[in-house]
């Protein structure tokens, strides 16, 4: 993309998702994660009806009265955003691009934190982390991150979910909401999601084009992975492969989605022609 076609796919992006972000999901957003994050505000002295696991004992040994901690409503949340630039991320075959369409997606999430007066940072990543965002606030901050994930260079390699998730943890310390995008369709280390969940709240989005699921009959082709360059020739008009091929495709899923609950972290599974704000919805109403 040269420069002005960047900033006009950006401006686009920006103008289609304000709308519904203002629309649907932005009241949504701040009454899903609203008291999220608490923070100790002071001590003071056990009343009525206070929760016991409030006390504070070491306090109430020291006195020999009861006391308790008060907490507060942290004002603002980080919100991260883990982004797959695996070559399979660039891809598409009838309404857009993976990457395009998850750039509609981090701006809306984005402007919905904005208007919450949370930070949002991103994190790109494939075989290795690529790129880091620092948390910011403000609209020329999710522009940029907007910019970058639709300009990155999309990597012919493995995409290694758990390393994005190790690294995260390493850096980011303080519990964030985290949106992960990507296809899913490597493998990677169930254990991290858990402990990946358990520091934070995590949703896993998994992003498909049609013919991720399901190949058309075309007869004989050059099937080629992006990702390892790996090529075969297959009979696409063999109903039995074409078949077997969508059954491997469920199960994979099946898996994924049987892993993120083990888990207890949230997963959606999106279309890139699917209406994006309509699951998010669904999604904060159920937080």
């Amino acid at each position: 993309m040269q420069i002005k076609d960047i900033v006009k796919k950006v401006k686009q992006i920006e103008i289609r998702t304000r709308k519904k972000t203002e629309a649907t999901l932005m009241g949504q957003y701040h009454s899903a994660f609203k008291g999220q994050g608490m923070t100790f505000s002071e001590v003071r002295p056990y009343q009525f009806g206070d929760e016991i696991r409030r006390i504070d004992w070491n306090k109430t040994a020291r006195f020999r009265e009861p006391f308790v901690k008060v907490m507060e409503e942290e004002r603002e949340l980080t919100m991260m955003l883990l982004v797959d630039i695996s070559a399979s991320m660039d891809y598409g075959t009838k309404n857009q691009l993976k990457r395009e369409y998850v750039a509609e997606i981090a701006a809306s999430l984005g402007f919905s934190a904005a208007g919450n007066n949370d930070k949002v940072g991103l994190i790109l990543f494939a075989d290795k982390v690529y790129k880091v965002i620092p948390p910011q606030k403000g609209r020329k901050h999710i522009l940029s991150i907007i910019s970058t994930i639709l300009t990155a260079d999309y990597v012919p390699a493995v995409a290694k979910i758990d390393k994005a998730l190790e690294y995260m943890m390493g850096v980011f310390k303080r519990k964030s909401l985290v949106f992960m995008f990507s296809d899913f369709e490597d493998e990677y280390d169930s254990k991290m999601l858990k402990a990946a969940s358990k520091k934070h709240q995590l949703l896993g989005m998994r992003i498909f084009d049609q013919k991720d699921n399901e190949i058309p009959d075309v007869g004989y082709t050059l099937l080629y992975d992006a990702e390892t360059g790996k090529q075969i020739w297959a009979n696409t008009s063999n109903a039995r492969w074409r078949y077997n091929f969508a059954e491997a495709q469920k199960q994979k899923l099946r898996a994924l989605e049987e892993d993120f609950a083990n888990s207890s972290a949230s997963f959606l599974n999106m279309d890139t022609g699917s209406d994006y704000s309509r699951l998010l919805y669904n999604y904060f109403q159920k937080k």
